[in-house]
């Protein structure tokens, strides 16, 4: 019989502990930083050659002081996801998701008259859009936090298909993330590591969609053989029990449902109309940037228009599919606000907060109801809140205990006397470690490609491959390092316990770092456009 493994919030007190006995082992240090303008945005950057040995700062008691600073580190993440399970619960309540899709489901199931469209198979032509469509975003423009608010969308569906609660999770998550890793145009990664190495912005652009083309491609062959395996024999998923919770979600039939249209339903579209108006007065014209390219479009009055129309249509036939055009052009918006007006997570829990509300109103539900339907559902997501602030304790006590810097300069030292292929990989290996203690692409950029460029120079190494090997590095362990809120906040939504996370996805994550290594060879071996 297997041992069994220990609860998630375990393992991460125990990483506290470990984190804490080797701030007394490591020699504390530290580099000097200073403030640089990177295009257009200041970031603290590392001073060359200037590492330095600090008074040490052993961690005893602090392992419990950590914990509170790192909910206090992670409160944005933690407050989203509350106000995301919140928000949703009220959607939920109103059965509307639920009416989406087996309305959905019953659209697929018309395709398969088709006789190429039964060949492929109707669901897994879903499944790779869904993944493609992330993949990109993550690509582009660095998604990631914001993939949480789709996870509670996609992994119902997912069930639904007959699916589990993993594919859902790979179908946004995981695709966002590979595209992340494999990014085209990020400016949260590419930019300011480019930036940081005095190159031109997102150049080797060609060789970039060529990875992400292939990483992309790569995840879609290994979810769809995983999806096929458990719509065969359902049991074979590792939460098939857990998942009970999805599948009970959805046993009420959607034909038992009553359609109406509430007299509150037309106050809210009267309402959204005359807000998104005031807004497309105010934000007449939106300018989407990609790389050194801008695009300016009449995004917000278009959406409004459009909104117009097809809320207008769902009114017509049930309040359901009034909120479910909520929820569209909610979705909708929040890309034209990230890509166009530069939203990060207050703006995004708005908008949800605010979907939230009025599909409740929208229902029929009067004040004191919506709100005791969003703490329900802020109660529900709360596990997952917890988590994500004890994850935070892990970088405060590496902080605290002054032995980050130490790592990355022992890490970076061992590289002198490799070729060039072995240094890139030794560069690509000390990026994915790091990531390990540091998720964040913009924070790790800052603190290693001023050490990391200019010695690429000083082996034969193009800064560009420094770049990838940047890139790639802090990609594919967002996935598994338990210091990503982003990770345990999107497997609390899911209702994915991390160490069934970890024991499933591991030999993926093989073979993605095994692959991101064969991709940076090319880069020291082949003259490649930008490299």
């Amino acid at each position: 019989m297997l041992k069994k493994i220990p609860h998630t919030y375990t393992i991460i007190f125990s990483i506290i502990l470990l984190c804490a006995v080797l701030s007394w082992i490591i020699p504390a240090g530290e580099y000097s930083r200073q403030t640089v303008e990177i295009n257009g945005t200041a970031r603290t950057v590392i001073v060359d050659h200037s590492f330095h040995a600090v008074e040490a700062a052993p961690q005893t008691w602090q392992v419990f002081s950590a914990l509170l600073q790192g909910f206090e580190e992670q409160a944005g993440i933690i407050a989203f996801l509350l106000i995301i399970g919140g928000a949703f619960q009220i959607m939920n309540n109103s059965r509307a998701i639920d009416v989406g899709i087996f309305s959905f489901l019953r659209f697929t199931q018309g395709l398969e008259r088709y006789r190429w469209m039964r060949r492929i198979g109707v669901h897994n032509v879903v499944i790779a859009l869904v993944m493609i469509l992330f993949s990109l975003f993550g690509a582009v423009f660095g998604m990631s936090e914001e993939t949480l608010a789709f996870v509670i969308i996609i992994v119902p569906l997912a069930i639904s298909m007959g699916y589990d609660s993993i594919t859902g999770l790979c179908m946004v998550y995981v695709a966002a993330h590979v595209g992340f890793a494999g990014a085209i145009l990020n400016p949260f990664t590419i930019g300011i590591a480019q930036g940081l190495s005095d190159l031109p912005l997102f150049s080797g652009f060609e060789y970039r969609l060529f990875c992400w083309a292939l990483l992309t491609a790569v995840l879609i062959a290994c979810v769809l053989a995983y999806a096929a395996r458990v719509k065969r024999n359902p049991r074979l998923s590792p939460m098939y029990q857990a998942d009970a919770y999805w599948r009970n979600r959805r046993a009420e039939q959607v034909e038992e449902i009553a359609y109406r249209v509430p007299v509150a339903s037309y106050v809210v579209y009267g309402l959204l109309v005359v807000a998104l108006v005031i807004f497309s007065v105010v934000y007449p014209v939106t300018t989407f940037t990609l790389g050194n390219a801008s695009v300016e479009c009449h995004a917000v009055p278009v959406g409004t228009v459009l909104f117009a129309i097809f809320a207008w249509l769902g009114l017509r036939k049930s309040f359901h599919f009034f909120i479910l055009s909520i929820l569209a052009f909610t979705v909708i918006f929040l890309v034209i606000g990230v890509m166009g007006h530069g939203w990060y997570l207050p703006e995004i829990s708005a908008i949800f907060l605010a979907m939230g509300i009025l599909s409740g109103y929208a229902a029929g539900k009067n004040a004191d109801g919506i709100i005791q339907l969003f703490l329900e559902g802020a109660k529900d997501i709360l596990s997952a809140a917890v988590v994500v602030g004890l994850a935070g304790g892990i970088i405060q006590i590496l902080q605290d205990g002054r032995i980050i810097d130490p790592i990355l300069h022992a890490l970076a030292a061992g590289m002198h006397e490799a070729g060039r292929v072995a240094s890139v990989g030794a560069m690509y290996v000390i990026q994915t470690l790091i990531n390990i203690i540091i998720p964040s692409g913009s924070a790790k950029a800052a603190l290693t490609m001023p050490i990391m460029a200019p010695f690429s120079d000083v082996i034969g190494i193009s800064r560009q491959a420094t770049v990838m090997a940047f890139q790639f590095g802090d990609g594919f362990t967002n996935m598994i390092t338990p210091t990503s809120a982003v990770l345990i906040g999107a497997l609390g939504i899911a209702r994915i316990p991390y160490e069934v996370w970890i024991k499933w996805f591991f030999k993926f994550l093989l073979l993605f770092v095994l692959l991101g290594f064969l991709l940076l060879i090319p880069t020291v071996t082949m003259e490649l456009p930008g490299f």
